[in-house]
Parts: structure tokens; C-alpha cells; sequence
């Protein structure tokens, strides 16, 4: 097998080494908008580096991995599918629903293989959260807190292109209150503050954001985002039953400390990033690919399910931006 990773930045050059290290996943083929890059990483794993993008669909591969720029992504998933080629692609899938629904559609007229990365999925505390939900031991679920915090906001360069808080950041966390709980979100309100760094407020977004979300058994979900958590990398995942409740994410890197005389120490630790908190779940998920790509398993997060996240974060754009609750219904859908 060989596989064609594009994109050879942060989280292009962890997958490539992620399938390196993979036994299954044969060569690989790097390419990236600026060669010498994609030279000096595929001298670092012993892979071969392309001269151009185009080189990856015309020297020929098995499989293709999407992990550059967000404004590439569609067209390099499109041109994967029109080829026949099984695709991973980093999400957004899209930098719009619009677009995304558009490329959603030519992937199901033409029966393409699609996955997509949300790779909280392969967490081994979310997975434990989801069967624990699944099997009743909680009992009737009626609440469900995340939160996502970054210790520090990203590059301005990447802040005005990425879409927003809720699009870039606590899609991740959608993902999560549909794959654990197994529902759908009816409605959500959400708002959100820019009261931080100016860089905010001069794309548009906000440095901070709350979303409550109502399922349609009736489970209240609420996802907490923020860009400026000095104290580390904080994602955390609270569900509460009649009978019982959990929490994903709470160990002893967790950045929080407890105000009570016989609490637990903070940590010594605390998690950097999400490259770091998330190593293993990255490693998995990309397993997954390759398991798809050889017949082997099923598409963990299609496009489909990537959708399902992304039209609850454009709700909540449209509900911080006009004040008010917005059904899902609102939103279009394939």
C-alpha cells in the first residue's frame, strides 16, 4: 500500500509519522505547497517527497491523507474521490456549510470513501464514557458538560481563516454529545465573548463561547470553549444520570486545582496541547484509515457524521450573532 499525505505543517507531518510507524500502511508519498518541507519530513521518516501536489494523484497511490491548509481541503477531497481513492481528511471538510454539503454530495453520487478527523472518537475516555452511557449504567441521562480550553489562541493568520470558535474548536465537542449519547441536537442557544486579546475582535470571532444544546430526549447539554486558559490544555467531558455520573478527560495532567483543604494536588504537568493530550487517539484514528482503506473495518466518522457536527456549530453562529435560539431545523442538510 502507498499513501499520499499532503499537507507536511503540525498535523500533517504527526500523521506522516503516525503511518510510518504503522506496519500496514506500506510507503508513503509527501507532498506539500512548499517542497523543501515536505523534503526535510520525508528524510526525517524515509518517505518519498513529491515535487508538487499534483505528483501524488499522478505517480499513484492507494490512499490519500488530507492534512494542509483548510481552503485546500475540498478540492483535494474531490480530486481524490473523482480518482477512486479512499480519502482522510483533517476536518473542516469545507470553510463553509454550503460548500461542504456541495462536496457531500458529489462524495455520495460517486460512492466515494470518506473519512473524516475527529479523532476524540478513539480517546479511550470518551470511548469508556460512551459505553458507560450506552449500556444504562448512568441511568436516565439528563445533563452533559465539555469543555475545551486552549492555553493560549492561535497564530492571527490562523484565527481569520479558521472559521470561529464554534466551527474550529468546539465542533469537537458536538461530535462528542452525538457520539456518546447516542442523540440528536434539536436546538441550540449559545453566545460568546471577544472581552480578551484584540486579535477577536478584529476577525470577527470570540475569544470565548457557551453553547446549551437540547437533545431529542430531552438531555441539556452544555459546551464551554476558550481560547486563553493559561493554565494549560484542558478538555473535559461531565455526564450525569439518575443513577450515576462520570467524567472523561479528569487525571493528573488536567490543568485545574482544587480550592479545598483535602482536594487533589494541581498538576505537575499539565497538558501542553492537543498534539500532546491527544497523541493516541491521532494514532488510532489513523489505524482506522488504514484498516478502511485495506477492507478491513468500517468508516469510523463519515462525512455524514462530520456534517451532523458542523451544522450544530453554524446554529450556534447564527444564534450568537442573532441573539436567539435557533432550531436545527433551520439549517439545511443533504
Amino acid at each position: 500500500m502507498r499513501i499520499g499525505v499532503i499537507g507536511t505543517g503540525r498535523i500533517g507531518s504527526f500523521h506522516a509519522a503516525a503511518l510510518a510507524r504503522h506496519r500496514d500502511a506500506g510507503s508513503l508519498l509527501l507532498a506539500d505547497a512548499d517542497p523543501a518541507r515536505a523534503a526535510r519530513v520525508a528524510d526525517r521518516l524515509g518517505a518519498t517527497a513529491a515535487p508538487s501536489v499534483e505528483q501524488v494523484f499522478t505517480w499513484g497511490v492507494d490512499a490519500v491523507v488530507v492534512a494542509c491548509s483548510t481552503d485546500a481541503h475540498a478540492g483535494l477531497v474531490l480530486r481524490a474521490v473523482r480518482g477512486g481513492l479512499p480519502v482522510f481528511c483533517e476536518k473542516p471538510l469545507a470553510g463553509d456549510l454550503a460548500r461542504t454539503l456541495a462536496v457531500l454530495r458529489e462524495v455520495t453520487a460517486a460512492d466515494g470513501v470518506l473519512q473524516l478527523g475527529f479523532m476524540r472518537r478513539f480517546d479511550a475516555g470518551c470511548s469508556t464514557a460512551r459505553e458507560l452511557v450506552r449500556s444504562g449504567a448512568l441511568g436516565r441521562l439528563h445533563t452533559v458538560r465539555t469543555m475545551t480550553a486552549d492555553p493560549a489562541p492561535p497564530p492571527a493568520g490562523y484565527l481569520a481563516t479558521s472559521g470561529g470558535l464554534y466551527r474550529d474548536c468546539l465542533v469537537h465537542d458536538f461530535d462528542m454529545v452525538r457520539w456518546v449519547t447516542g442523540h440528536e441536537v434539536t436546538e441550540v442557544y449559545a453566545t460568546g465573548s471577544d472581552a480578551g486579546p484584540a486579535v477577536f475582535r478584529e476577525v470577527g470571532d470570540v475569544d470565548t463561547g457557551v453553547a446549551v444544546l437540547t437533545l431529542d430526549d430531552g438531555t441539556l447539554a452544555t459546551c464551554t470553549g476558550t481560547r486563553c486558559n493559561g493554565a494549560g490544555y484542558d478538555v473535559r467531558m461531565e455526564l450525569a444520570g439518575e443513577l450515576d455520573q462520570v467524567s472523561s478527560g479528569l487525571d493528573d495532567r488536567t490543568p485545574i486545582a482544587s480550592t479545598e483543604p483535602h482536594g487533589p494536588p494541581p498538576a505537575s504537568k499539565p497538558w501542553a496541547g492537543f498534539l500532546e493530550r491527544f497523541a493516541p487517539a491521532y494514532e488510532a484514528e489513523l489505524a482506522a484509515f488504514v484498516r478502511l482503506v485495506r477492507g478491513e473495518g468500517p468508516n469510523p466518522c463519515d462525512g455524514r457524521e462530520a456534517l451532523a457536527a458542523l451544522r450544530i456549530a453554524e446554529a450556534c453562529e447564527v444564534s450568537r450573532r442573532e441573539r436567539r435560539p435557533v432550531r436545527m431545523a433551520e439549517l439545511p442538510d443533504l
